[in-house]
């Protein structure tokens, strides 16, 4: 059972004919490939045959990697990402990009043993020696690429499915096993195997398969984002007529080159220079995220911040487009222009080009249509329709599921301690509520404490065991004389009783400032008890001697401040039985501008001095430049914002190492005394405009 649908329910309703077409232009586009890359010709292949960044021979058609990742969609996907899923490129700048094993060679040299393993993996899979396969080291670093190789070639040995995390998904729904390490290539041939050992897929074929499990589980998460067709719209009729997406940023050139946001972010410094010294790896991030846009992802295209023009969805992949006089990066969408509509009020996050959309928005969005007797940008999602998580979300419950505790962790005013109540609310059965405004969202945040499934906590140096297991307290109904002491549960033994008496049900400790407290001491012996397998195992507690045991439907969500401590400082028992979530910065949630400050730049640019300056650890978050959930808007908000939290923040940091504030901050630092400059409200904005934001490179919404 996956999302609430049962694999052979799903099946039983799943309609077959509807892949038909598509199962005919995958065999079209497999002739394609055997056609102009014939399994016998493979030995004496050239390299300008196979790579991609060269230039084609005339004639000679696509090289083979351009031909199994943009010309093949319907043999299965292998888009997204950088050129290094193809194990050896021709970068843009010139040299060779290859993968680990192949470095220091020859292009040609790489090029022959490269050769010579894809050789020896079809003779392998022809011969059906599939254990062969492991054995050819190269191979491994193009993990997609190859198995896709092998699916198309020998398609009665693989499935259509190329991706290892999603492999590994497909099998643990179907009831096996998954092992971290172990190729793709294996973990396609398990599933597969899986697949023909289930009844209700008798008589399917290979695309068949994957696009039902694909349909009904897709294990990828999808955000939907909003993405401005040029400033003000501009571009918009040719976008909806054309059907696609395109952005700026043209002196980049193709966006699959870039194998890391670093790489990219680098490439926009050298394109436009920012005076702050540090480089927009927002921007580097976004640009990666249209560019690995799939088919199926939800994009909303608006003008300015007030208007959605039409919602869509993802029709294809990313490709680069010289031949366009501007806007090079382009990427296929069919437009439901229903959707559009006037909003009741400004999106201040939508001033840039690219934004988040929170899915209860778009539920909105998608909710209202020209017949519609809702208010524009104001009516529900229809009554039952699901509702689709935040991605911070899902990954908490992905790794309670998992792990059963996780910890978050990162620098203070991030949002750790929000994220746990939205995943505590999501566990609750109250997903509804993520995404409304801060008053409800509150409001159903008390509501659940107040019920018997999730509880909260903060640790400090004087909680101890009796205060979490159990102890003896003052009995404060004694009428005797003298003082009276009773055995006491305490909060995590009071919640694993209710947690055993309902076993269908989940149960939630959400412990903020885990690491104030000491945890060995809190936990006692039932830090054993937290591993998932050791559930239900009774031990006898050392103060009742009662039989006690942590039952299975119990989950832990933990916060800490990496500022105060770091996750190396905690006991080591601790550390193994957590997961460990980072929860970063995020320039997304204070989008906006006060006066000429585009604050998310403003506060990526602080944090990259804070980063180079301090560490990673002691940035600020966006919790700082957040008011009732919304990015700050006015000059007054920012001067309090800035001289009453960050200012003292940072001076604390710098421990009165003036020099090294002056560092951060710049010229808002008076050289001579050393301290923080002070100045009306109305020329903070621009102050703080000129030292940290100058030369952001973007087009605005």
């Amino acid at each position: 059972m996956t999302n609430g649908v049962d694999v052979r329910t799903a099946a039983a309703e799943f309609d077959r004919t509807a892949v038909a077409d598509a199962e005919s232009a995958a065999e079209d586009e497999r002739k394609q490939v055997l056609s102009q890359f014939p399994l016998e010709e493979w030995a004496e292949l050239p390299l300008e045959r196979y790579a991609l960044g060269q230039a084609a021979p005339p004639g000679s058609g696509p090289t083979y990697c351009r031909l199994l990742e943009f010309l093949t969609p319907n043999l299965g996907s292998i888009r997204g990402g950088s050129a290094a899923k193809h194990i050896m490129y021709h970068h843009v700048s010139g040299e060779w990009r290859l993968a680990a094993p192949l470095r220091g060679m020859d292009s040609q040299d790489a090029w022959a043993e490269l050769r010579g393993q894809f050789v020896r993996a079809f003779d392998a899979a022809g011969a059906g020696d599939f254990d062969a396969l492991d054995d050819l080291e190269v191979l491994r670093y193009g993990p997609t690429l190859v198995t896709k190789s092998l699916a198309t070639y020998f398609p009665q040995h693989f499935l259509p499915i190329y991706a290892a995390e999603h492999l590994r998904t497909f099998v643990t729904l179907l009831g096996g096993e998954t092992q971290a390490g172990v190729p793709a290539l294996r973990t396609n041939r398990q599933l597969r195997e899986l697949v023909w050992s289930r009844e209700e897929f008798e008589g399917w074929t290979e695309q068949e398969v994957m696009r039902f499990l694909y349909k009904h589980f897709n294990p990828r998460q999808r955000t939907i984002w909003k993405i401005a067709p040029g400033e003000r719209g501009r571009l918009w009729e040719e976008c909806r007529d054309s059907e696609f997406i395109c952005v700026g940023w043209d002196e980049l050139g193709d966006l699959g080159q870039y194998q890391s946001d670093t790489e990219l972010k680098q490439a926009l410094d050298a394109h436009w220079p920012r005076s702050s010294g540090g480089g927009s790896l927002t921007l580097a991030r976004r640009l990666l995220a249209f560019r690995d846009l799939e088919s199926g992802d939800r994009v909303v295209a608006n003008r300015g911040m007030d208007e959605v023009l039409a919602t869509g969805r993802v029709d294809g992949s990313y490709r680069y487009a010289p031949d366009r006089p501007e806007f090079h990066h382009v990427v296929p969408v069919v437009w439901d222009l229903s959707h559009a509509q006037k909003l009741s009020k400004p999106q201040r996050g939508w001033r840039s080009t690219f934004a988040k959309v929170d899915p209860s928005l778009f539920a909105r969005f998608t909710a209202h249509n020209a017949g519609s007797h809702s208010a524009p940008g104001t009516g529900q999602a229809q009554a039952g329709a699901p509702v689709a998580l935040p991605d911070d979300v899902q990954v908490v419950l992905d790794a309670l599921e998992r792990k059963g505790q996780v910890i978050l962790h990162g620098p203070p005013g991030t949002g750790k301690t929000r994220l746990a109540l939205g995943a505590a609310l999501a566990l609750d059965g109250r997903a509804d509520v993520l995404g409304t405004d801060a008053r409800q969202h509150a409001e159903a945040q008390a509501e659940m404490l107040h019920g018997d499934r999730v509880r909260m906590v903060t640790f400090h140096p004087s909680y101890g065991y009796e205060d979490f297991v159990e102890g003896f307290k003052p009995d404060l109904s004694a009428t005797g004389p003298g003082l009276t002491l009773a055995l006491t549960d305490g909060l995590f033994h009071s919640l694993c009783s209710r947690a055993a008496a309902h076993p269908d049900q989940k149960f939630l400790l959400v412990v903020d400032e885990i690491n104030r407290g000491d945890l060995p001491r809190i936990f006692g012996e039932l830090i054993t008890l937290l591993e998932l397998d050791k559930r239900n195992l009774p031990v006898a507690l050392p103060i009742s001697k009662r039989r006690f045991s942590v039952p299975p439907n119990v989950r832990v969500i933990g916060t800490m401040n990496t500022a105060d401590r770091s996750i190396s400082h905690l006991d080591a028992a601790v550390r193994r039985r957590f997961a460990f979530l980072p929860v970063g910065p995020d320039p997304d949630a204070v989008s906006g501008t006060v006066g000429p400050l585009d604050l998310a730049a403003f506060f990526e640019s602080l944090n990259t001095r804070i980063a180079r300056h301090l560490d990673a650890d002691h940035q600020i978050g966006h919790a700082y430049l957040l008011r009732d959930g919304e990015p700050i808007a006015t000059e007054e908000d920012l001067a309090a914002a800035f001289h009453h939290e960050v200012i003292p923040l940072l001076e604390d940091y710098c421990l009165g190492r003036a020099e090294l504030l002056h560092r951060i901050l710049g010229g808002l630092v008076d050289a001579e005394t050393g301290r923080p400059l002070l100045m009306p409200p109305q020329d903070l904005a621009d102050a703080l405009a000129t030292e940290f934001t100058s030369g952001v490179p973007g087009p605005d919404a």
